[in-house]
């Protein structure tokens, strides 16, 4: 597999759900990014296509991590780091807040003898709350409600990690990522927000070595599932945490009204392993008119 950094620079403002409607995440899980690639899919009419590569093993797709400049971040790792400077209370405090590791400091990171600022995100962007307003047919005023934004600074934005087999992947890949740049991503679309400019990243030295890195241990950069074979192996010395993936259909074909997703628990990315696992694409439809998918396959690196 081929390695390959794909950079989101946002052109607008956007919305990332947290579960708050008046928050803003700054990045989003992978499962996101392959639903809203398979509605584009679906307008090209290579759905099909696009799943069975995915399936198949052909495409393998991260979560969307920030970057500022040629600085990546990937996910703090979950595994237990002693520090090297001890007794310092304020800095073992930033140490649990630290989110995201810049992947030029992960080694210092893993070794306890992290740069803090280095990893600071302070120049990132800035999260806001916009007023917008609601109109129901039966009442006569509309209704106020805040929306969390987040808006990227220049030269930052969001990066993709993906593994391709060959170019044939990556054509219709790409193919898809320029058509969802004009629709955008996240919520809030009918609204402008999401959009973004595909740019083509340069792989870090220190990244392209630590997705081939043959490791005792492995951290998860994609937001995953075991399949049901998989699971006891998978979970033998690992440290994850669990997130609810849910949301509603997006088709107007599926039923006659607006139905919700089967909630998916899924392993955060950062989780770590003592083994890499498949994982899978599964259907979270609720009797619909046809399959409704979760993207939940498994992308590491070494650590």
């Amino acid at each position: 597999m081929n390695y390959k950094i794909y950079r989101l620079s946002f052109n607008t403002p956007v919305h990332f759900g947290s579960g708050v409607l008046n928050e803003s995440l700054i990045g989003f899980c992978a499962d996101t990014l392959f639903s809203a690639l398979y509605i584009e899919a679906l307008k090209m009419k290579t759905a099909d296509q696009l799943y069975n590569m995915v399936d198949e093993g052909k495409l393998l797709i991260s979560d969307a991590f920030p970057y500022i400049g040629n600085q990546y971040f990937l996910p703090k790792p979950m595994i237990y780091v002693e520090p090297k400077k001890q007794g310092n209370s304020t800095e073992k405090k930033q140490y649990k807040k630290l989110k995201y590791v810049s992947v030029s400091e992960m080694s210092r990171f893993l070794s306890g003898d992290l740069d803090l600022e280095k990893c600071s995100l302070d120049n990132l962007g800035k999260e806001y709350s916009q007023v917008m307003s609601a109109v129901r047919r039966e009442e006569e005023d509309a209704l106020p409600y805040r929306v969390g934004n987040y808006i990227f600074n220049d030269d930052c934005g969001l990066y993709i990690i993906v593994a391709l087999e060959n170019d044939d992947v990556r054509f219709l890949l790409e193919e898809l990522l320029i058509s969802l740049s004009f629709s955008g991503i996240g919520g809030k679309k009918s609204s402008g927000k999401g959009k973004f400019v595909l740019k083509n990243g340069v792989m870090d030295d220190s990244l392209q070595e630590m997705l081939s890195k043959d490791s005792g241990k492995y951290m998860l950069i994609a937001s995953a599932l075991p399949r049901k074979q998989e699971m006891q192996e998978a979970l033998e010395g690992a440290s994850y945490l669990l997130q609810k993936r849910s949301g509603f259909v997006y088709s107007e074909t599926y039923a006659d009204e607006e139905m919700k997703k089967r909630d998916l628990y899924t392993m955060q990315s950062g989780s770590c392993f003592n083994r890499k696992f498949l994982g899978d694409i599964y259907d979270v439809g609720e009797g619909g008119n046809h399959a409704v998918y979760r993207y939940a396959k498994g992308l590491f690196v070494g650590v």
